[in-house]
């Protein structure tokens, strides 16, 4: 009874994405609205730097200042280590 459910459940989906494909009409896309104006693209090294590069810049600083500005004074430390380092 599964094997019938999971095919009935695919078939749906299939049948849902093909139609939401038709549907859409992507020539639409090319002609242009009133008051649409454009501005020049972006180069390659400029799309880098502002969906790459600039990202990964706020996580580092993000992460650094909340490393940097930690005021909890609790440490957790793993079982097995202590002794570890009293037996070296």
């Amino acid at each position: 009874m599964d094997k019938k459910n999971a095919l009935r459940a695919g078939a749906l989906a299939a049948g849902t994405t093909l139609m939401m494909l038709l549907m859409s009409s992507p020539a639409l896309a090319l002609t242009r609205d009133d008051g649409d104006d454009p501005g020049t693209g972006l180069s390659v090294g400029a799309t880098l730097g502002l969906y790459v590069l600039l990202p990964l810049a706020l996580f580092a600083i993000i992460t650094g200042l909340v490393m940097v500005l930690d005021k909890s004074k609790i440490r957790v430390v793993k079982p097995g280590t202590a002794k570890a380092k009293a037996k070296a």
